[in-house]
């Protein structure tokens, strides 16, 4: 989908605040309510809005610990991945699992649970149990530096 300024824009807005309405959108972006609407429609048809939700604050609702967990596979088949992925999937703590290159590991994990007993319970009973993982090493996250959802769009390719 080719972009021009005002969807652009559309899209930056609703980046810092997925919750304005249409009326103050379409005036900070300098266009009527109906096109605004259309226009933020289509975005969300051709996929590039994936959806719209709201950033807790995981240490206020107890989360305090949180690790990055690379992961080493046994053999790399795609069923082997498929099913690790599977079950990563469904365990609430991952925040994200990524499929990596350049290190020892086939994936990284990014987790948030309460405390370190979580945190032994998550890997001693669930990820270490899953068929084919062969390594488990864990970095604890001391402090955010940079946290940010937003994309620079300014720099995509077209």
């Amino acid at each position: 989908m080719k972009l021009d300024r005002y969807d652009q824009q559309i899209l930056e807005v609703l980046q810092q605040d997925g919750r304005i309405n249409n009326q103050d959108l379409a005036d900070r972006i300098g266009l009527s309510p109906s096109p605004c609407l259309r226009r933020v429609r289509a975005l969300e048809e051709a996929g590039l809005i994936a959806g719209y939700r709201a950033v807790l604050d995981a240490k206020k609702l107890g989360l305090t610990l949180m690790a990055l967990i690379h992961v080493s596979m046994d053999v790399h088949t795609p069923a082997r991945f498929a099913n690790f992925e599977a079950i990563v999937k469904m365990l609430p703590e991952v925040l994200e699992c990524l499929l990596i290159t350049g290190q020892d590991a086939d994936y990284q994990l990014k987790v948030v649970v309460r405390d370190m007993d979580h945190y032994q319970s998550l890997l001693l009973n669930r990820l270490s149990g899953i068929e084919g993982v062969t390594g488990v090493h864990s970095s604890f996250v001391l402090r955010q530096v940079v946290v940010k959802t937003a994309l620079d769009i300014t720099t995509r390719a077209d």
